[in-house]
């Protein structure tokens, strides 16, 4: 072990005698300028001793009176840097008897058997150096590589851990001498800041045009660029964790054009702006939501739209606007040339394909969709999308809700505690919207979001993101949890590892990650509401109401199943699933049912036709109970969405109806019934026969969804007041895509906690399905715990 740096502080200079004391810091504390932390500490106190990194977290031995050794552990966990999150802070017993120490030095990074310390996210550019960035006189004016301890990539650049520089996709960066100085000084803020460079030593840009040829390098690229953008050009930028794709969010043309490029004709596009003063130009925002902005992992924010501020083409028929602060200096330079105020910055992919991340791949992907090609030199070795929240605040909340739509730039891999996993866990997972996780001990490192295994590139980036997670935390693992689906790239994947395998019902893997980010321990109701989920009785189910806790449940309620004609393509075709819901609701009239709804009247007859035969023969038209696809039945019914361009569009589209209002309207009824003991069915064609009647009346499109929304919301108050007084449970859980609708979360939650309940939703993972890797394994230990070979689900036969 080899001594790097010393104090020049005095010995002896407290009263007392001296003690020795050796401590365990875990938790964030690589790569956040925790040991320079340490070091100033005990110079400030007059301590002797040593700290170093290992792959454990960080380790010090300190020397000094006992009371002065109190105050100094104390204020390792209350006093540490910005961007460290200590959880533990223990004395632990030395491997070799302590020696006497005459100053206190940082000592080299040591390696162990097995990595359990967290790695950081990756953080925004800090103020420190953005001033360095603007300042003309400072050597690293205009370099938009420019960072510190207290911020830019960690996750994204990390190879294997201890995180130290040539564990780093900065190993081939030489550092220039007044680089290593910085890099060599404990009192500097760049001490051991890994990604340390300037303009002299470190990345540079390059700007390709679509053939692949340089047509500029450093601040002339860059200079390029912004004009590019100005001009009403698309420009693929290489962010911190991949790719965008970036446009003036001004110019209504240049949107069009990136839409038609990309394929994409209604999806919202997120957008970038400088700072909180020019966010208040385009966007109404709380403190609650400044904050968020602004706060290290920089997410898009869905923020309620200012009208007409920005092009309506930007978000087409939404009341939000996605919102981000810059995440690198690159990004504040490209928003500081006049006429850039806010850019769209959509991810940087050609549709159906992971986030582009390596240069050569940008250059053959994006430049069927960008003009030009911003790249530079420093290798992204993990592709990681930027995070997507909202923020919601209701007089009757105890505090803001966040609600992650995409778990990405900023938050992965950090954990969620969980309890004991007695051996190693690997979860692939579900199939949408995937995320893959693992756990060793009482933590659960989620990888970020990794999109719709639908594609080689997709599974490639999935398979990727398992052996990285393993490999960097040094993990065998001994159990594969994994959705049942037997026909799941996720599933098979799974039962090809080496691992136990342990499918997990995909509503219970939602329950069971709720309850495992709540820290319950069952038993619990689950509501569970989404698009679609194998059932263990083979059939697609999606609005579920179960009773049950890590190891099994019992599905006490469902929707009354409904035929799908044509499957999946009534997922892209609401209105094949809005013609259903009609036909049944008024009894297999189809003159009546076309008559019911105009949008439905102006249906081909021949299509009608064919939906209706498909349905009555069994013609391909699986029978489904999904909350996603009565919505999306609904939404075609109230004419708002007949054919969805993106996935859930029908809903989203029904929901931005509501204007973020969160008042509740006279629900309307579900009919309930009893198909088989202890299983409540709910119907709702009592529903549907009412909005016809209130479309008949004249009613508004908006008011029709609003009181929909509310029979939702009083119909899942009534089954869990009902079946708690039945169970004897009280503690009712949340999850589900469904879940990301607004109106429907925080209105649910507080209908049943003003009904007695303890409810619970999600902060810390998306209630979608990125979450269901937590769930997964969060049932395998509570299964291997047990000491049981994996649970059979009830009405699964293996």
């Amino acid at each position: 072990m080899t001594a790097t740096t010393d104090s020049e502080q005095p010995t002896g200079a407290h009263s007392g005698e001296p003690a020795f004391r050796q401590l365990r810091v875990e938790g964030v504390v690589q790569g956040v300028g925790y040991r320079p932390f340490v070091y100033t500490l005990a110079v400030r106190l007059r301590l002797t001793g040593w700290v170093l990194n290992d792959s454990q977290g960080v380790l010090t031995e300190v020397c000094g009176p006992r009371e002065v050794l109190d105050d100094f552990t104390r204020a390792l966990r209350d006093e540490a840097p910005p961007l460290a999150k200590v959880t533990a802070v223990r004395v632990v017993e030395p491997s070799a008897p302590p020696q006497e120490h005459t100053a206190f030095r940082i000592l080299e990074s040591r390696r162990g058997a097995a990595a359990s310390t967290y790695v950081a996210p990756d953080s925004h550019v800090c103020a420190d150096c953005l001033r360095e960035v603007r300042d003309p006189a400072d050597r690293r004016h205009d370099y938009p590589f420019t960072n510190c301890t207290n911020c830019g990539p960690r996750y994204s650049i990390i190879t294997s851990l201890p995180y130290d520089r040539p564990n780093t996709t900065m190993a081939d960066f030489a550092m220039c001498a007044d680089c290593a100085a910085e890099y060599a000084d404990p009192l500097d803020r760049r001490y051991h800041a890994q990604p340390n460079a300037c303009p002299a030593c470190g990345p540079q840009l390059a700007l390709h045009d679509t053939t692949g040829a340089v047509v500029g390098t450093g601040p002339a690229a860059l200079t390029a660029t912004a004009a590019a953008l100005a001009a009403g050009k698309i420009v693929a930028v290489k962010s911190v964790g991949g790719f965008h794709l970036a446009v003036n969010a001004r110019d209504a043309a240049a949107v069009a054009l990136l839409r038609e490029r990309k394929r994409r004709d209604s999806k919202p596009f997120a957008v970038m702006t400088g700072d909180l003063a020019a966010v208040g130009r385009i966007a109404r925002v709380s403190g609650a939501e400044a904050g968020l902005l602004e706060s290290p992992p920089r997410p898009i924010v869905l923020l309620r739209k200012v009208p007409g501020a920005l092009p309506e083409i930007v978000a087409p028929r939404n009341p939000n606007v996605g919102v981000m602060l810059p995440s690198a200096a690159l990004h504040h330079l490209l928003l500081d040339h006049s006429g850039l105020d806010v850019l769209v910055m959509t991810s940087g992919n050609v549709s159906g394909l992971p986030i582009a991340h390596r240069n050569a791949d940008a250059l053959r992907h994006l430049t069927t969709i960008a003009d030009l090609v911003l790249v530079n030199d420093r290798d992204i070795q993990v592709r990681v999308d930027d995070s997507v929240v909202r923020l919601t605040e209701h007089p009757r909340l105890p505090e803001p809700l966040v609600t992650f739509f995409r778990r990405g730039r900023g938050y992965a891999p950090y954990p969620v505690r969980i309890d004991e996993v007695p051996q190693p866990v690997v979860a692939y997972g579900a199939e949408l919207k995937t995320t893959v996780a693992v756990a060793s001990g009482t933590d659960a490192y989620l990888s970020q979001h990794i999109g719709d295994l639908k594609n080689d590139e997709v599974f490639a980036a999935h398979q990727d993101a398992v052996r990285h997670l393993c490999a960097l935390y040094g993990l065998d693992p001994a159990l594969a949890a994994c959705d049942m689906h037997p026909s799941f790239r996720s599933h098979l994947a799974a039962r090809a590892a080496d691992g136990v395998l342990d499918p997990v019902q995909h509503h219970h893997a939602h329950m069971a990650s709720c309850m495992a980010e709540n820290q319950l321990t069952g038993p619990v109701l689950g509501v569970l509401l989404d698009g679609a989920g194998y059932g263990p009785d083979g059939t697609i189910w999606g609005a579920e109401l179960f009773l049950g806790d890590f190891t099994g449940f019992r599905r006490v309620a469902h929707l009354r199943p409904i035929p799908l004609p044509g499957g999946d393509q009534a997922v892209r075709e609401p209105v094949r699933t809005a013609w259903v819901l009609a036909l049944d609701a008024f009894g297999g009239d189809d003159t009546a049912a076309a008559a019911a709804f105009p949008a439905l009247a102006a249906l081909d007859p021949q299509r009608r036709h064919v939906y209706t035969t498909m349905v009555r023969r069994g013609i391909n038209s699986p029978p489904v109970s999904s909350t996603g696809r009565f919505f999306d039945g609904v939404a075609a019914l109230l004419g708002v969405c007949a054919l969805a361009e993106y996935e859930a569009q029908g809903p989203i589209e029904l929901e931005g109806l509501l204007e973020r209002d969160l008042t509740m309207a006279p629900p309307y009824p579900f009919a309930l019934g009893t198909p088989a003991p202890g299983v409540t069915e709910f119907d709702p064609r009592p529903l549907v026969r009412a909005m016809a009647g209130d479309l008949a009346a004249g009613a508004d499109p908006a008011w029709i969804s609003r009181r929909v929304h509310s029979g939702v919301v009083a119909l899942v108050r009534d089954l869990c007041v009902a079946e708690s007084e039945r169970a004897g449970v009280d503690e009712v859980v949340l999850s589900g895509g469904v879940f990301l609708n607004e109106f429907l979360a925080v209105n649910t939650l507080l209908a049943l906690r003003s009904a007695g309940l303890r409810a619970h939703c999600h902060r810390l993972v998306p209630p979608n399905d990125g979450g269901i890797s937590l769930g997964q394994v969060a049932v395998a230990a509570a299964r291997a715990r047990r000491a049981q070979p994996p649970v059979k689900e009830e009405g699964r036969d293996d």
